[in-house]
This record gives C-alpha cells, sequence and structure tokens, in this order.
C-alpha cells in the first residue's frame, strides 16, 4: 500500500512538473538576466514634432490634457491627422486657434467612396481647398484607400486611380503634404504559420489577416503607391510607416532615390529599428533629411521607447508590445543634428505654417 501511495505521489508530480513546463508562446515572457548599462529617459533631447497623431474628438475636448503630457515629453507641436472635412474639420481648428494655436496642427481628410461618379473629382478637389483656406495644414490618407473604398461602380478603388489624380496635383499646387498609409505590414499578407513573425498579432486580431484576393496582393497596393508618387513629383508625400520598408531598408533606400518628393515617418515601426542598431543608424545618416518623428497611437507612457532607440546606445532592452515585437531592442545613438532633423527641422519644411520659435535657434 505505501509502494502504492508513493507511485501515485511520484507520478502526480512528474504530471505536475511536464504540465508547468508547457505553455503557449503567449505565455512565454521571461525576464532577462542581463544586467546593461540603462539610460532613463523621459523627454526627447530636443522639442518635436509628433507627425503622426489620431485626436478624433479635437473639436470639443479638452486640450489641457494633452498639453500636459506634451510638456513632459518635450513635444512642441502635435500634428492631429484625423481632422475630418468640413464643419466638423471646422470645430477643431477653432478649439485649437482659441486655446493654444501654436501647439496643434490638424489635416484634412477625404472620403474617397463614390471616385469617378459626375462632379466627384471635382467636389473632392473645391472642399479640400476650402479646408486647406479654413487652417488645415496637409492632407491625411488612410489605408482606407487601397482596401475598403470603392468606386461609383462598386470596384476597389485603386490608389493610382485617375479620377484622385487631381486631388494629388491640388496638394502640390496648395504647398501641403499628403501623409498616406497603404496597407499593413506584409505578413498579414503571409501564410499564418511558425515562420510568420506577426503570428502573435493576427492571432490576437485575426481581422487584420488578408490575402492576394481580399482585397488584392501586397505588393499591388504598395506598387499602386509608388506609380502615384511618381506621377506627382511636384507633390510631397509623407509615406507612414515608413512605407512597410522598415525591414528592409536597402529596399526602402532605393524608392528614396527614385522618388526625390517622397519622405517617411517612423510611427509604429521603431521596434524594427531598433533590431538593426548599425544598419538603421547607416540608413538614418544618409537619409536624414527625408525622415520625420512620428509616434501613431496616442500613449504617452511609449514615447521613451522612441527616444531611447533614437537618443542612445543602449543595448537589449525590451519593446512594449510584444505582439509586434518579440525581440529586444538596441539604441542608435544618433547625433545632435540628425536628431534635430528627425524631431523638428524635416518636418518644419514639409508643413506650412508651424511656429518656428517653438524650437531651438540655429
Amino acid at each position: 500500500m505505501k509502494k502504492l501511495l508513493l507511485f501515485l505521489a511520484i507520478s502526480i508530480f512528474v504530471c505536475t512538473s511536464l504540465v508547468s513546463q508547457e505553455m503557449g508562446f503567449e505565455e512565454y515572457n521571461p525576464i532577462s538576466t542581463l544586467v546593461m548599462p540603462e539610460t532613463k529617459i523621459k523627454k526627447a533631447k530636443f522639442p518635436f514634432i509628433d507627425v503622426h497623431s489620431h485626436q478624433f474628438r479635437m473639436g470639443s475636448q479638452n486640450l489641457s490634457n494633452l498639453i500636459n503630457p506634451m510638456d513632459q515629453m518635450n513635444m512642441a507641436i502635435m500634428v492631429n491627422l484625423s481632422g475630418g472635412s468640413g464643419n466638423g474639420l471646422q470645430r477643431m481648428l477653432d478649439n485649437v486657434s482659441e486655446n493654444y494655436p501654436n501647439r496643434f496642427v490638424v489635416f484634412a481628410n477625404v472620403d474617397f467612396d463614390g471616385a469617378g461618379a459626375k462632379g466627384w473629382t471635382e467636389n473632392a478637389v473645391a472642399q479640400l481647398e476650402k479646408d486647406v483656406k479654413a487652417g488645415a495644414k496637409g492632407l491625411k490618407v488612410y489605408k482606407s484607400l487601397g482596401l475598403r473604398n470603392k468606386d461609383v461602380n462598386g470596384n476597389r478603388l485603386a490608389i493610382d486611380d485617375p479620377h484622385l489624380d487631381p486631388i494629388w496635383a491640388k496638394c502640390g499646387e496648395l504647398g501641403i503634404p499628403v501623409l498616406i498609409h497603404a496597407a499593413d505590414p506584409k505578413p498579414f499578407w503571409d501564410p499564418m504559420d511558425s515562420k510568420n513573425e506577426r503570428w502573435l498579432e493576427l492571432k490576437t486580431r485575426p481581422r487584420r489577416k488578408r490575402s492576394d484576393t481580399n482585397p488584392a496582393p501586397w505588393q499591388q497596393i504598395i506598387d499602386e503607391q509608388h506609380r502615384m508618387f511618381k506621377k506627382h513629383p511636384n507633390t510631397k508625400f509623407i509615406n507612414a510607416h515608413m512605407g512597410w520598408y522598415a525591414n528592409n531598408l536597402s529596399k526602402l533606400g532605393e524608392l528614396l532615390d527614385e522618388m526625390p518628393n517622397m519622405y517617411v515617418g517612423i510611427g509604429a515601426v521603431i521596434q524594427e529599428l531598433g533590431r538593426q542598431p548599425r544598419n538603421a543608424k547607416k540608413f538614418f545618416t544618409k537619409y536624414q533629411d527625408r525622415i520625420l518623428f512620428g509616434k501613431d497611437a496616442w500613449n504617452p507612457d511609449e514615447f521613451p521607447t522612441y527616444f531611447r532607440v533614437l537618443e542612445t546606445n543602449d543595448e537589449y532592452f525590451p519593446y512594449y508590445k510584444k505582439y509586434h515585437a518579440f525581440w529586444s531592442m538596441y539604441g542608435l545613438g544618433l547625433s545632435d543634428e540628425i536628431l534635430k532633423k528627425v524631431y523638428y527641422k524635416n518636418a518644419l519644411k514639409l508643413i506650412p505654417g508651424l511656429d518656428k520659435s517653438l524650437f531651438p535657434k540655429e
């Protein structure tokens, strides 16, 4: 009897031990035992312009709630890309003008659905002109163009559809930039298997998974965007998320060489830069006049990771979203001159009417 009880106890112990060693990728999140110097950064080294923010309630919200964290992190100007159009845009512009006229910039948006209908293009261009006259400083294009927007016949609206050409041309004529987000990361189109780096994101957010027929191949959408850039050399385009080529900087460099009117924002791709510090630093050095700071999601606690990657030489530190990056990060240690360009100088050249007094005098 004693032997039987002992056998059962051992069996239970072994089974419990084996079960405790089995876990999913989601649960496995080890704490590194590596001890390294750590640079504590709460605010950027220089005042910066966030060219990629979304504030959908700016027409009615208390802007002081934004100013306080902005000041704490040294953000001089926030660019709200979600301005809409018409009356909604006007309410945002009025709130900014009445409270913090030099701290916020609002971009207009265009509803692309129905393109190709009689008078659609003329009306869209006329409304854009009104929005810019009211105070909009640029045009933001959402990823819905190329993914979800339909033309008058119900077909997927391509980014380089000829009916849209007058809009891009008008932006060049008005001297305002177009910040455009096209498609999504390439792994969203790849097989969702053990080789896909964004597997965890696709598992937790399954609606992001796409295919060559949903609604088109990734490369097709990206190529549409590039053809449009080339067709409008007099318009300045800020390619959001580094055009989804932050994981292939040599290719991105080729594209920048081909399209001198294309600039890139680093929003939501800092994890790609932080895992290739030497290569990324070389890229930032070569294309320092074409890169702009942007964050995308408004989470003030996440900004210091951007500062740490750009400013320090720290090694092997964590990113804040495992489903974006399960790897560790390294600092690029950019020079002050490059930092100034990324943080504010390049944006000052592209976006009209910004208050230059908020930034260091040269």
